[in-house]
């Protein structure tokens, strides 16, 4: 098969054209559509109005030379650089030295010219110019990517980042670009919902639901280059592309390498009509897809970096209210425990039984406050390194809340009535066991504290379609509004508890232990009627997000 391609020929001595002519219609490769010039003029006109892939050139033109005529196709500025082989009637050596210096493909003599010659030469050339102009057009693309992907990583900003991409995507490839980063729904491994950043009018697409992920980047990979979505094979049960409105778009993956499932896509998109997509316009997009990648990781370890330091910051600020704490909260019951210990040591024979007993009970009870605050200290910077672990296994509500209160009347006695109230069916729930007494004996242990009079302390269940509320509410003294939100934050306790006992961590380590399942934590108050806590959990928090 041979391959088709044109030539102009510029000599004003027709006979000469006329053998030219002859000699390339016998060449076996390829086949050429062969166009005339029998002046300087009408030979720079046709190269202006047709794309040549080479040029016969006479040196010797009546209106000017070849050097002349090649010069002038330089500086007229054509889309494509020219491609000449200049051919003179005598041989001159220094002629010739000075056309490949100017940039001509090749020089010929007329005289005795050969068929098989001129052929050969005018091949090379074609061929010599292709790769030239494959060099230059590879060169000018690497540039072009070079400095998209040193625009898109000059910011370590998601946003900005990804907006940079599309901006500099449509810049190049002169279409319509988008990317989407996925959302996920970590309880049951599906995209929820997307993220776009994109160049486009309209979003190419809407909402996306429950689009199952398994096997996701693998899968990309495989169809990630696509020109028809209609004719490319796909057979999801929820197709991610059939959400495209066009069926012309190009779809490359962008998964991180720590990661090993999809991030996200990047999508060119380009009209409505059927469209096959060239080769270097992919290998844009999929390099530029691999420098995205990059500045995407630099962005989010920049973050997380962030997150580090700010975590380290907390670290510290806890361990010097750590030891402030410690200091405090311990001084005052060792004093207590040393007193009572040393009045028993040295007067034991002078005191009877009762007052005995009740030296023993003080340093009990300020013994267990002592190893209470140990406990929930250690619990809380647990926490806060991320080693709390959330276990959750299926409870029936109604026996947890009956243990815990029961457990909670042995310490209160006749002083306060505990009540539970349930409202729907709230026997099943997906819960770690562990947290939940850590939530609810330390909102239960404070409605009591804090209601030094007595009252009830009343547990509400409510059964919700996708959650189980929660609500502690007490009869106590309640909080002043604007301290509501500080009780949240380590230490903190209210202005108004006088000599009631605590060290600032229940609710602290409360809320902590809601967000492990998901849930919320809420306060509302009236300073002399009581405080309503309230707790939503969800039913199907199967994992833990952040602490596993």
């Amino acid at each position: 098969m041979t391959d088709n391609r044109t030539l102009l020929i510029v000599d004003d001595c027709a006979e000469d054209r006329k053998v030219y002519r002859r000699y390339l219609l016998r060449d076996p490769h390829f086949r050429y559509e062969i166009v005339e010039a029998d002046s300087a003029e009408t030979g720079l006109t046709l190269w202006q109005q047709m794309q040549f892939d080479v040029v016969l050139l006479d040196f010797c033109l009546p209106e000017m030379s070849g050097f002349e005529f090649f010069d002038q196709l330089i500086d007229k500025e054509f889309s494509k650089l020219p491609c000449v082989i200049m051919l003179t009637g005598h041989g001159d050596e220094k002629l010739a030295v000075q056309a490949m210096k100017l940039g001509v493909h090749d020089y010929l003599v007329k005289n005795n010219l050969k068929s098989d010659v001129l052929q050969l030469t005018v091949r090379n050339a074609i061929k010599q110019s292709h790769l030239q102009a494959q060099l230059i057009k590879t060169q000018e693309q690497q540039r072009l990517i070079a400095t998209t992907a040193l625009r898109i990583r000059q910011s370590l900003d998601l946003d900005q980042i990804l907006q940079t991409a599309v901006t500099e995507l449509h810049r190049l490839l002169k279409c319509g670009v988008a990317v989407y980063q996925f959302a996920m729904d970590f309880s049951n491994d599906e995209i929820m919902s997307i993220q776009s950043y994109s160049t486009l009018r309209d979003q190419l697409f809407g909402s996306c639901e429950q689009v199952d992920t398994t096997g996701t980047h693998s899968r990309w990979q495989c169809q990630g280059l696509i020109s028809n979505i209609y004719t490319a094979g796909l057979q999801q049960p929820h197709d991610l592309v059939h959400t495209f409105e066009s069926k012309t778009d190009l779809v490359i993956p962008i998964s991180l390498n720590h990661e090993a499932k999809l991030w996200g896509l990047l999508v060119a998109h380009h009209g409505l009509e059927e469209r096959l997509w060239q080769v270097d316009e992919v290998k844009i997009l999929n390099e530029v897809s691999v420098q995205l990648a990059i500045a995407i990781q630099q962005a989010e370890l920049l973050v997380q970096t962030q997150a580090s330091l700010v975590k380290e910051k907390q670290l510290n600020e806890f361990k010097s209210q750590f030891i402030a704490t410690v200091s405090h909260e311990y001084r005052t019951p060792l004093a207590s425990i040393l007193a009572a210990a040393s009045t028993l040591k040295q007067h034991s024979d002078k005191l009877d039984i009762l007052k005995q007993q009740r030296f023993l009970e003080m340093i009990e009870q300020k013994a267990r406050h002592m190893s209470k605050l140990v406990d929930d200290m250690l619990l809380l910077n647990q926490i806060q390194l991320n080693k709390t672990t959330f276990k959750p296994v299926p409870l029936n509500l109604i026996h947890f809340f009956d243990d815990l209160l029961e457990q909670q009347r042995l310490v209160v006695g006749d002083t306060h009535e505990l009540i539970l109230k349930v409202t729907g069916n709230c026997r099943s729930f997906w819960g770690d066991k562990n947290l939940l007494l850590q939530i609810f004996t330390n909102l239960v242990s404070n409605a009591i504290k804090y209601s030094p009079d007595g009252g009830n302390i009343t547990i509400h269940l409510l059964d919700k379609e996708a959650e189980i509320i929660f609500q502690v509410m007490d009869e106590g003294i309640g909080i002043p509004t604007k301290e509501l939100d500080n009780l949240f934050q380590s230490f903190n306790r209210a202005s108004n508890v006088d000599t009631i006992p605590g060290t600032g961590l229940g609710l602290v380590i409360a809320k902590a232990c809601v967000e492990l399942h998901g849930g919320k934590i809420t306060l509302e108050s009236l300073v002399g009627k009581g405080t309503l806590v309230t707790v939503s959990l969800p039913k199907s928090r199967k994992l833990g997000n952040g602490h596993n």
